[in-house]
């Protein structure tokens, strides 16, 4: 990997450390040739700490280590992405990022769902919230629903319009996710069975 370490005066390039799994981002460090050399070397993540005037691996008082899962350069050749599995948190104030941030998983538009059907199922009115009126209903018709929806995108696959069938497809994973939760689980759950059988 060719690094421009000569680019900046002080021979420091930033190093942006991402969570492999979460893809948060959890600090900004600067690395030189040196620190660069023993992160590789080690697998840890090594930086050059201005204030103390040497190499500094993440993690060598705290124990809270940085394990490297894979290094980028970017396209100019003088920034480093680093994706890493952190052990504890990574700020050390104690918390998971060094802005304040809870190192969650996210999917997206998905995790907003998940967290616009909690609160309905929480807070809304069943007369006024469908989804608090699947709650109310109980799980044998939340269940049906999935059912149903299920059976609509088998019979749109087998047609050619391509807009009911990614619309049968939205109400599935729609009320799947209503499921999830009336069982007590939520997408996290799916994704750590699917990326166990990944392995």
């Amino acid at each position: 990997m060719n690094i421009d370490f000569n680019k900046n005066n002080d021979g420091l390039v930033p190093a942006i450390i991402q969570d492999f799994v979460t893809r948060q981002v959890l600090m900004l460090g600067y690395m030189n040739k040196e620190a660069y050399e023993k992160t590789v070397e080690t697998g840890k993540a090594t930086f050059f700490s201005r204030t103390k005037d040497r190499l500094w691996t993440k993690g060598e008082e705290s124990g809270n280590f940085l394990n490297v899962v894979s290094i980028k350069n970017d396209c100019d050749s003088d920034s480093l992405l680093i994706k890493v599995k952190p052990v504890g948190p990574t700020c050390h104030k104690g918390t998971d990022t060094c802005w304040d941030e809870v190192n969650e998983q996210s999917f997206g538009f998905l995790s907003e769902l998940e967290s616009v059907i909690t609160s309905r199922r929480v807070n809304a009115n069943s007369e006024k919230s469908y989804v608090a009126s699947l709650f109310e209903k109980g799980i044998n018709k939340i269940a049906q629903k999935v059912g149903e929806e299920a059976v609509e995108i088998v019979i749109e696959a087998k047609d050619d319009n391509e807009e009911l069938f990614l619309n049968e497809g939205a109400d599935l994973l729609f009320h799947y996710l209503i499921l999830l939760q009336a069982k007590g689980y939520t997408l996290k759950d799916i994704v750590k069975i699917l990326e166990g059988r990944h392995k």
